[in-house]
């Protein structure tokens, strides 16, 4: 095997070598930035999708000088493209026309709401309208008017943490974040034409004469797995760089006032028939949220018998190590503005955790009795407030408590850089003493130019009974510019460290980490679009000087034209254990483990109907050796009907046995409309023996309100266990504009 990997590794080297030479010289796109002025209208324009013959958008100047980031970097867009911008007191408006030579070629894969717009053609744009180069908002459309939008955070930047696969909140995206707009989309033989028009009330923004947004526009192309900008950014960048993002003008802003209340019904009927195979428990609940603005840019949100019934079950997994496997937040309530509230490392060292929150350690959920948040900005400052209350559980240890959290960041306007600080505090309302855990933290990002930054934070909790090295911090600095993205951090979380209301994939570590990486855009070589050399590192270390777990990756991406992709690697691993753990039934005994992995990924055009991505890593592991499998096929039959199959399966063969983990996941969707759909996800874990249904069809008014009817089934195999569950949920919630 060492002799396989060396030949692997010196193959890899010289093959990176030879293809350097043939790069395509650097460029730097961002020298000019482009300026529009918006148009405020007296007439509202008809919001149909009917763009080239409507009198009204004929009158304003068009944008067309998109430029390509992929696959001719620099080039104009290889399609005619025309966006305007136009607004009244009430309404944001956005036309586009994408026009196309093969109006026949135009795909369009999903219409369900915030499907990925990556696949097909589309269209998107971003609105920075604190204009501070951080924060904005994404919308989106295909030719068949999908609904897409996302909040977006720290211009869309997550955490350095190449382990770790997340869902939710993601990487500064916040894909759950639903707001009140519409948008209508026409095809023909010129190509395909798109109308936005986004209520005022739906943005958070300073009012007042002659304010400039920031702004960006993509367009996706698939017959030529092309994107374009209106900004031309460097390699490695897209839209979400809001630093690097185009200037609108002209926008008379007024405060439009934003009062919305959102009550809901709700029934359940539960049938567990390992206690009683004919009994039905029936359920009936009623709650609400309000929703108020102060001003444009600062919001109240009230929530009484908050209820998540309409969210999608968590995806299983199977711990086959000794750490803390990371569960994605996917409640709305806690999604909006969840970046303001976000301190720490994401997936690793989260000072706040919203999970925490009506949800117990094992998954069951705590009844919310309520709560309030204040989120937004005021001048350069964002603020954030929190307080949640959660009921105790019969027959359980949970007592009611209460969460709070105190947020306050600043951004230095133009600087790219932030300071702030965060409070974190639960406090138990039942009857034991000293029932409480506080966090303290402050963080700061500086930003040097557009190419560099160093961010990290600083953090102490108060937990009774634990009186030193309850401490954790974090300095990572970064380098990124013309396809080199160059990385290195180090974190540490003291012994004593204790975010109750947090996470911690692991406690007491020190960790040093590093990234090389240099993305080139070939010439001469073919099919061949781009490779991506990287160098890798993190080692966690405790504080007796012991390498705990060390991870060196060396590896290669060679993307192609047509948007396949191979990623050829090489991992050097190293596992300390400290005393025995299990990994199912087979035991892993204390001792000091060095193992070498390969690793290979591929990953096929996702503009295709059919498309799957695969990783595959074959290597030493523990005192033994593993083959895992894991990845995600894609299938697609129009623009109505999706389905995915995900499946992570690993042959593990240990000196102290063997172990088989097969997770798999089937996901069925059906659009009627892009407002009505039908979804399903059916699991299963043959670790755990679990069988899980989860059956959701949702009739959507607007944003995340409407009718949803729920069905689950949790089916454990384990005779002695019994465990099956049957939920029939059916849930109402509709959306006041009070002030509208």
């Amino acid at each position: 095997m060492k002799k396989i990997l060396g030949k692997f590794f010196v193959l890899f080297a010289i093959c990176n070598v030879q293809i350097l030479l043939a790069q395509t010289p650097s460029k730097d796109p961002t020298k000019i930035t482009p300026q529009y002025m918006a148009t405020e209208l007296v007439q509202e324009p008809t919001i149909d999708g009917e763009v080239l013959n409507d009198p009204i958008w004929k009158n304003i100047p068009a944008i067309e000088n998109l430029v390509q980031l992929r696959p001719n970097y620099g080039q104009a867009v290889s399609e005619k493209t025309a966006i305007r911008i136009a607004y009244t007191a009430n309404t944001f408006y956005v036309s586009v026309v994408c026009y196309d030579k093969d109006a026949r070629s135009i795909v369009v894969s999903d219409s369900r709401r915030d499907a990925d717009l990556n696949d097909e053609d589309s269209f998107l744009f971003i609105i920075d309208t604190y204009h501070d180069q951080q924060n904005g908002f994404l919308f989106g459309t295909n030719a068949q008017g999908m609904e897409y939008d996302a909040q977006i955070d720290n211009e869309g930047k997550g955490n350095f943490n190449t382990n770790r696969q997340q869902g939710g909140v993601i990487g500064g995206t916040n894909l759950n974040w639903d707001a009140t707009w519409k948008v209508k989309s026409q095809l023909g033989d010129y190509g395909w034409s798109a109308e936005f028009a986004i209520p005022f009330r739906s943005l958070r923004f300073a009012s007042g004469k002659n304010k400039i947004w920031g702004l960006n526009f993509r367009r996706n192309i698939s017959k030529n797995t092309e994107t374009a900008y209106w900004t031309s950014l460097p390699l490695g960048f897209d839209m979400k760089r809001l630093s690097l993002a185009g200037k609108l003008t002209g926008l008379n802003l007024k405060n439009p006032g934003n009062l919305k209340l959102i009550p809901y019904v709700l029934g359940q009927f539960v049938n567990d028939k390992s206690v009683s195979p004919n009994e039905t428990d029936t359920n009936f609940e009623v709650g609400a949220d309000i929703k108020y603005s102060i001003t444009p840019s600062l919001t109240l949100d009230l929530t009484y018998n908050t209820d998540f019934a309409q969210v999608e079950v968590d995806d299983q997994q199977v711990n086959l190590d000794r750490f803390n496997l990371f569960f994605p937040e996917k409640r709305a309530f806690f999604l909006e503005n969840a970046g303001q509230f976000s301190v720490g490392s994401p997936g690793e060292v989260d000072l706040f955790f919203s999970r925490r929150i009506g949800i117990g350690d094992d998954g069951s959920l705590v009844p919310i009795i309520g709560g309030a948040r204040l989120s937004g900005k005021v001048g350069q400052t964002n603020v954030g407030l929190l307080s949640m209350f959660t009921d105790d559980v019969n027959g359980t240890a949970i007592e009611k408590n209460n969460f709070s959290v105190a947020r306050v960041n600043h951004d230095f306007q133009g600087t790219r850089s932030s300071l702030g600080g965060i409070f974190i505090n639960r406090a138990g309302l039942g009857n034991m003493e000293d029932d409480y855990n506080r966090v303290y933290a402050m963080d700061g990002k500086w930003g040097i130019g557009n190419k560099a930054e160093v961010n990290g934070f600083v953090a102490k909790s108060v937990t009774p009974g634990i009186e030193s090295n309850d401490h954790a911090f974090k300095i990572l600095g970064n380098y990124n510019w013309n396809g080199w993205d160059l990385r290195a951090g180090y974190t540490e979380v003291g012994e004593g460290f204790n975010p109750e209301v947090g996470f911690l994939q692991r406690s007491a570590f020190r960790k040093p980490e590093f990234l090389i990486l240099k993305a080139h855009r070939v010439k001469n070589m073919g099919n061949l679009l781009e490779i991506r050399p990287h160098v890798s590192y993190r080692g966690y270390w405790n504080f007796d000087d012991e390498l705990i777990t060390g991870f060196l990756h060396v590896d290669n991406h060679w993307e192609f034209k047509s948007g396949f992709e191979v990623h050829t690697g090489i991992n050097f691993t190293s596992e300390r254990v400290l005393q025995n753990f299990a990994i199912s039934n087979v035991t892993v005994p204390a001792g000091n483990y060095k193992n070498e992995e390969l690793q290979l990924i591929v990953i096929t055009n996702p503009n295709n109907a059919f498309s799957f991505d695969t990783r595959t890593i074959i290597g030493g592991y523990f005192n033994g050796h593993r083959i895992t499998n894991s990845g995600t096929a894609k299938y697609r039959l129009g623009d109505r009907f999706n389905t995915s199959l995900t499946f992570s399966h690993s042959d593990i063969q240990l000196d102290t046995g063997n172990l088989t983990a097969l997770v798999g996941g089937l996901r069925l969707s059906y659009s009627f409309t892009p407002r009505m759909f039908l979804q399903s996800l059916i699991q299963r874990n043959n670790v755990n023996e679990i069988t899980s249904v989860n059956a959701r069809f949702g009739w959507l008014q607007n944003a995340n309100t409407g009718l949803f009817v729920v069905f689950n089934i949790v089916k454990d195999d384990n005779v002695l266990d019994n465990l099956n569950n049957q939920i029939l949920t059916v849930k109402y919630t509709h959306r006041f504009d009070v002030l509208n």
